[in-house]
This record gives structure tokens, C-alpha cells and sequence, in this order.
């Protein structure tokens, strides 16, 4: 028996809530309707935004020209703390984090979401992991208008570093133990999607 706390006994690739962020990349009308199934991403999407809530993991946005494209999508963006318009596909540039090896970064956790995946999620994964971020692409939260764009862009992350998880695995590391006063609520929304 160890007298170590419950968190020092996690693997590292677990995702915490308290050194996680979560960034929808470009979830917008517009290409919301060049998206296969997506109502199924969406719905990941929501997901993994309501679970950010529960578990106060803040949430922020991206916008891939927004006067072309339009907003966020409805569902999401109530539950964004943040929303920042871009123009370069990356979005590392407009989430402005320092380095995570700076003092003070005390969220290098960093959750993707969003389309396309091959481009715009692709490239801020492979940016933030270039300033020292860990990574993780949730594969049915992440989407594009060709599934072997999206299925070569996951493994081409996979191959360098990122973690590719899905929407359960993300909410469920969060929560951490059934004994969370969240948990039920968590539950319940996990039961809701499927």
C-alpha cells in the first residue's frame, strides 16, 4: 500500500481535468453541411462540451473565416468560454498559449474536436505539440467531407505523438471514479447520445 495521492498513481496519458483544455476547431454551419453523419459528430461534439462543464475544464472555439463560413454551431456555443476567429488553418496562432514549458501553463492537456480533420485539426495538433502540449484528437468528435482524409490525418497524428481517443474514453478520464458527484449526470448524458 502507498501513501502517494490518487493522482499520482495515473498514467501520464490519462487526461485530467484540471490540466485540460478543449478546443472545438472550426464546428461551424457551414461546414457542418459538408460533413458526413453529422449529426453523430455533433452530437460527440456536445458531449464532450457538456462534460467540459461538469468537470470545469474550459472550453474555447475556433472560426475558420466567419463571415464565409458562419458561427460556431448552436449547440456548441453556449458552452464555450472563448470564441476566436482565424484565417490560417492552424489554429495554434489565435489560442495564443505559451509554450507549455513557461511557468505558470498549468493546462498542457490539450483536447481537439473538429473539421476538417486532415487540415485545420491536423495542423493545430501538430503546432501545439511543437509548444510542448500533449495532445489528443477524439476521433468521433473530429470530421471530413472524405473519410480517407480524415482516416489517413488520424494516424498520421497518431504516428507523431498525438493520442487518438474517443468521446467516451475523453469524459470518462475526466470523471475519474464512479464516486464523482458527477458522475450520474455524466451518465445520463453519455446514455442521451447513443
Amino acid at each position: 500500500m502507498t501513501d502517494l495521492p490518487a493522482e499520482a498513481l495515473r498514467h501520464c496519458d490519462l487526461l485530467n481535468r484540471r490540466t485540460s483544455r478543449l478546443v472545438f476547431v472550426d464546428v461551424q454551419e457551414k461546414l457542418r453541411a459538408a460533413m458526413p453523419d453529422a449529426p453523430a459528430f455533433i452530437a460527440a461534439c456536445r458531449l464532450l462540451g457538456d462534460a467540459a462543464r461538469l468537470f470545469d475544464v474550459p472550453v474555447w472555439a475556433t472560426e475558420q473565416y466567419p463571415k464565409g463560413l458562419a458561427p460556431t454551431v448552436a449547440e456548441l456555443r453556449p458552452l464555450c468560454d472563448d470564441v476566436r476567429p482565424k484565417q490560417r488553418f492552424s489554429a495554434a496562432e489565435v489560442l495564443a498559449l505559451p509554450p507549455a514549458s513557461e511557468p505558470g501553463v498549468d493546462r498542457d492537456q490539450i483536447v481537439l474536436a473538429g473539421v476538417e480533420t486532415h487540415v485545420c485539426v491536423a495542423q493545430t495538433a501538430l503546432d501545439l505539440l511543437s509548444r510542448g502540449y500533449r495532445v489528443w484528437v477524439v476521433a468521433d468528435a473530429v470530421a471530413s467531407r472524405r473519410t480517407t482524409d480524415r482516416d489517413t490525418a488520424l494516424a498520421r497524428l497518431r504516428d507523431v505523438g498525438v493520442t487518438v481517443t474517443t468521446t467516451e474514453a475523453v469524459v470518462f478520464e475526466w470523471c475519474e471514479t464512479a464516486d464523482d458527484p458527477q458522475f450520474r449526470t455524466l451518465s445520463a448524458l453519455v446514455k442521451q447520445r447513443t
